[in-house]
């Protein structure tokens, strides 16, 4: 009897699921290392990038690796994928969560404001009288509202008790919306997975932290979801169901209009451009969006517009000046200028990998065009406002659906389409070689790896320590009603908190004239400004890391001409220092006959 015809050595079944496995645990065993050692006390010009640990980056690689080797092969089960992208999700969005003791950004803690001003009013104040600008944030109350309804219902004290983890949570809810709309076009797991995993590290642009576009965002992508899923072509007889599916969207579309100003327009355009294919040549639902938006726009945010509509004309179709960086947001400094360029070459790299799928995949481009047409039609946007020069990088975030979706196709052998018969163009088979398993691994290696610094580089001047905290809260909570805090930038935690009783001033918002007259005579400069307050308010002047940062970092004023301000007001004997700390200095202004 030959030896070759003995049966071999039984393979156990768990042998397969433990080598997939093995990458997973070890990547997040390294990452809950590197989070325990990662000192943020003195963060650098590069941010977070600069105190991440080896073991960090290490976990990051073995986890992109162990998610190339499992999703390279389309007959394993959804699972695997799934779990190495929720593995994803937890390195880059959590990490800031358990290594900063506060919340980040700003406008996340702006928004913690709105919403206790909602909880203590308990109403909405859509005209400017007592509460100035920040009326606008009452004009879209849907996200603002739901939070508020979240902390009642939990008890928690306020939405800083879990503001932290919000970019983890918001990140998490575009994955079903994404997979819907990409198994419409798709049923190869290796295309579905690739395109979700790259919209996660193509996704560096930082508006899933706590704010009304990080929701507005999942319900965008929700009713392009259903939309395409349903994808017919309307047919004879079909009116009632066309207004069925109209009536029970109109829940999502009353929440996305009454929660940002932004993502309803591109929800018209993206709708109307898909009206130009006879697929989804249905003017039912954007005609019920338009009404739905011009309704809420013509009431309850009618006051912001009546003030911002002339700003939108002059800007509309004057691309180069949308397109334009204004005073306070050109990087500045080795480290923001870095970080800047490997943030561009990162989105650069995933669109002409998408060129090339669209190139490389006839095919799939023709089954896929109405995600083609969903990346092109943000471009649009571009002509009409600069949204306060960002809107380049909200049309990249509306762009990437699309986008990641063929970039992933760039890196796939053999991207098929639903309606190939695997009988008659044969299964796709795992990618194997250096062309279709070594290089494109590689290349998902450098785009994983390069978010990092793209999320995470500027976290100078987005984290706030618990003494800056503790020191502006101590401003506020003693701070007479209709008193008045004068600071150089916006750029602090709780700059507005008690907003409705407490009035701010950031110079740097103020012409160049007049910064440049501060900075000549800062004293007596600042005093003339802060002398109009009224008892029994007070004036107070201050100063933390933070404004420092965030004016240091993007060509404002140098922390020296910073210092130099403070040192000025220090010395006056118009001033009186109040308060202070490692992060920062609060200084009264004294009333005698001078200043009134």
């Amino acid at each position: 009897m030959d030896l070759a015809d003995l049966p071999g050595p039984a393979r156990s079944p768990w042998i397969g699921p433990l080598c997939l496995a093995a990458p997973l645990v070890a990547a997040l065993g390294l990452w809950a290392y590197a989070v325990s050692r990662t000192d943020t006390g003195t963060l650098g010009d590069f941010g977070l990038v600069g105190a991440l640990p080896v073991a960090y980056w290490a976990g990051l690689a073995l986890l992109t690796a162990g998610f190339w080797i499992c999703v390279r092969d389309p007959r394993r089960r959804n699972r695997w994928p799934l779990a190495y992208t929720l593995g994803l999700l937890v390195m880059e969005r959590a990490t800031q969560a358990l290594v900063y003791s506060t919340p980040l950004y700003a406008w996340a803690w702006k928004h913690d404001a709105v919403i206790e001003h909602l909880l203590s009013a308990g109403r909405l104040e859509t005209t400017g009288g007592r509460l100035g600008d920040m009326a606008v944030y009452d004009q879209w109350p849907g996200f603002f509202a739901a939070q508020a309804a979240l902390v009642r219902l939990t008890g928690v004290e306020n939405s800083l008790a879990y503001m932290a983890w919000w970019p983890l949570l918001s990140s998490v809810l575009l994955l079903a919306p994404l997979m819907l709309i990409y198994r419409t076009f798709t049923q190869d797991r290796r295309l579905l997975w690739t395109a979700l995993w790259l919209f996660c590290v193509a996704n560096w642009v930082g508006q899933d932290y706590f704010s009304p576009q990080s929701l507005a965002l999942a319900l965008y992508l929700s009713v392009i979801a259903i939309l395409l899923r349903r994808g017919e072509r309307p047919v004879r007889g079909s009116r009632s169901r066309r207004l069925m599916w109209a009536v029970l969207l109109v829940p999502l579309i009353a929440a996305l209009v009454i929660s940002h100003q932004l993502t309803p327009v591109m929800l018209i355009v993206a709708l109307a451009g898909l009206c130009l294919l006879r697929r989804y040549r249905d003017w039912l639902l954007p005609a019920v969006l338009l009404l739905v938006f011009l309704a809420w726009n013509l009431t309850a945010s009618l006051p912001f517009l009546r003030e911002a509509v002339p700003d939108m004309v002059r800007s509309f179709g004057d691309l180069r000046g949308n397109l334009e960086t204004g005073y306070g947001s050109t990087p500045t400094g080795t480290g923001p200028v870095i970080v800047s360029w490997i943030s561009r070459l990162l989105s650069a790299a995933v669109l002409l990998l998408a060129a090339l799928g669209v190139w490389r995949r006839p095919a799939l481009r023709h089954r896929a065009r109405p995600l083609l047409l969903l990346a092109a039609v943000p471009l649009l946007m571009l002509v009409a406002n600069d949204y306060g020069s960002e809107m380049i990088f909200r049309v990249l975030l509306f762009m990437l659906p699309g986008v990641c979706f063929f970039a992933a196709a760039a890196l796939l052998p053999d991207v098929r389409p639903p309606a190939a018969r695997p009988e008659a163009a044969g299964a796709p088979q795992p990618a194997r070689g250096l062309r279709f398993a070594v290089l494109p691994g590689v290349a998902l290696l450098a785009l994983t790896a390069a978010f990092v610094p793209g999320y995470a580089g500027k976290d100078r001047l987005s984290h706030f320590p618990p003494q800056e905290v503790a020191l502006v809260r101590e401003v506020v909570e003693h701070a007479p009603r209709g008193s008045l805090v004068v600071a150089a930038h916006r750029n602090y935690p709780l700059a507005y908190d008690g907003y409705w009783r407490i009035g701010h001033y950031w110079f740097l918002d103020d012409s160049v004239d007049h910064v440049e007259e501060i900075l000549r005579d800062p004293a007596g400069t600042l005093a003339r400004d802060m002398a109009g307050v009224e008892p029994p308010g007070r004036a107070y002047f201050l100063l933390t890391q933070g404004q420092i940062a965030n004016s240091e970092m993007n060509g404002m004023l140098t922390a020296r001409q910073l210092r130099a301000i403070e040192e000025s007001v220090a010395a006056s004997p118009l001033f009186e220092r109040v308060a202070g700390n490692g992060a920062g200095a609060v200084y009264e202004l004294k009333r005698t006959e001078a200043t009134g």
